[in-house]
């Protein structure tokens, strides 16, 4: 189905709308799939995202700002999504001794072994998003949009 289907207009449009309209489609589609493979764990993609940042700090505290600047989806209610983690209890959150306005956030062992069942989730999620790619159709894509 191409990208007039979709949106039901017979319509010509200019490449460069086209182009654009087919990249929100196709990113809504990834995000409604990433968060179907999510939706059993409880966890959005954004909480998602901040554990994993959590666990590439290997055992090291984050704060917010951390958090913030490698979101992949930038936002500014980090706080509100480490609120909904502390509450499942997969992080825990710590005044630092040395700046006791400076708030540190660890990943828990609970935390680390929920995110390696998401990680599986998504795997597989990954997996039916790109099936129709060929190796070479992958790295040509990512060539392009690294134009952006």
């Amino acid at each position: 189905m191409n990208v007039e289907e979709i949106i039901k207009t017979s319509k010509k449009m200019p490449l460069e709308t086209r182009t654009l309209i087919h990249l929100t489609l196709v990113h809504n589609k990834l995000n409604e799939l990433t968060s179907n493979a999510l939706k059993p764990f409880d966890v959005s993609l954004q909480q998602f995202n901040v554990l994993r940042i959590l666990r590439g700090q290997q055992g090291k505290p984050a704060n917010l700002s951390t958090l913030n600047d490698r979101m992949v989806t930038k936002m500014s209610n980090t706080t509100r999504l480490v609120d909904k983690l502390l509450a499942k209890n997969f992080v825990v959150r710590n005044v630092c001794p040395s700046n006791r306005r400076k708030v540190e956030i660890l990943i828990t062992d609970k935390g680390s072994e929920v995110l390696a069942q998401m990680d599986k989730a998504v795997a597989m999620a990954e997996s039916v998003i790109v099936q129709h790619f060929t190796k070479e159709e992958l790295e040509q894509l990512n060539i392009l949009l690294d134009k952006f």
